[in-house]
């Protein structure tokens, strides 16, 4: 492992292994004491060029449960970046305070580019359309914590798969396991071949009671190029009560927030429904990166 956390792509079996065993002991650590000293004295530096609020404030979190500190900056327009200054330049500026700099970028290759440059560790936060690797670690992580295992699972991902780097990303990782995938999206929206083996479907019906995970994504406004285009394909796939209770009653129901009415309120309350619990696992997981690369 090198001490940045670009992509999926340099992870192992071993190294997922590895992390979730510092997730879970993370987790019973936060559920009886609230947080560790661990991190004491050190300072992330989170640079987001784009908006979030789970992504920003779980790696905020997991730095102040560790005993750190955050220097939160989230508002790009606001800073440095609006009289021009480049990535390079802020990335260098800031490692100047910080020992770890998270990055939220929308150009795919950003972080790489970050890390050319950087003296501290860089965390691909998501680049675009790019990956968004810690997201697929946890994602992964909840997929064994609801299901117990992810060998021999059959996993279905719903809605944007051209857009949505959390699909390309929890491919790669799941490409590691014994898992059978399934893509369901319309024409416009299909999963991009260069990510790995899937069977494809533009009907849920043909999948709904086969998938252990239904691994659900908002289809994403702002990368199309126009409203019109947007709009012939926003609410192609709805899930609601009656469609969860298709499911098998051991399923699980993902979703990488925000929806935008691609899951229905109603369904909150199923026991299947695990994309809350989902987010929660993103500071575990969080917690367990932070250690990771503060420890190389």
């Amino acid at each position: 492992m090198t001490k940045h956390i670009l992509s999926i792509d340099q992870f192992t079996r071993k190294d997922i292994e590895k992390l979730f065993k510092r997730a879970e002991h993370f987790k019973a650590i936060v559920e009886k004491d609230g947080g560790t000293d661990l991190l004491k004295g050190h300072v992330s530096a989170n640079l987001f060029y784009e908006p979030s609020t789970r992504t920003s404030s779980s790696f905020a979190a997991a730095m102040y449960r560790l005993g750190g500190n955050v220097i939160p900056i989230n508002d790009v327009q606001y800073s440095s970046v609006s009289k021009g200054e480049t990535l390079e330049d802020t990335v260098r500026t800031l490692e100047q305070y910080a020992d770890v700099i998270v990055l939220r970028h929308p150009d795919v290759g950003a972080a790489k580019r970050a890390a050319g440059v950087a003296s501290v560790p860089i965390i691909n936060a998501g680049d675009g359309v790019g990956e968004h690797p810690t997201q697929a670690l946890l994602d992964l992580f909840t997929i064994f914590e609801e299901q117990g295992r992810v060998d021999g699972l059959s996993v279905a991902m719903l809605g944007d798969l051209k857009n949505g780097r959390t699909v390309h990303s929890l491919a790669k990782l799941l490409a590691l396991y014994d898992v059978e995938l399934l893509a369901v999206a319309p024409n416009e929206l299909a999963f991009p071949p260069e990510y790995g083996k899937v069977k494809t479907y533009e009907s849920l019906d043909k999948v709904i009671d086969k998938a252990d995970v239904l691994y659900v994504t908002r289809v994403q406004k702002e990368r199309f190029a126009s409203l019109e285009e947007y709009e012939k394909v926003q609410g192609s796939y709805i899930i609601d009560g009656d469609v969860a209770n298709k499911m098998k009653k051991s399923a699980s129901i993902m979703h990488p927030l925000p929806r935008v009415g691609e899951i229905h309120f109603d369904v909150d309350a199923n026991p299947r429904a695990a994309y809350f619990r989902q987010m929660r696992n993103g500071l575990y997981v969080r917690m367990a990166l932070l250690e990771q690369v503060q420890a190389n």
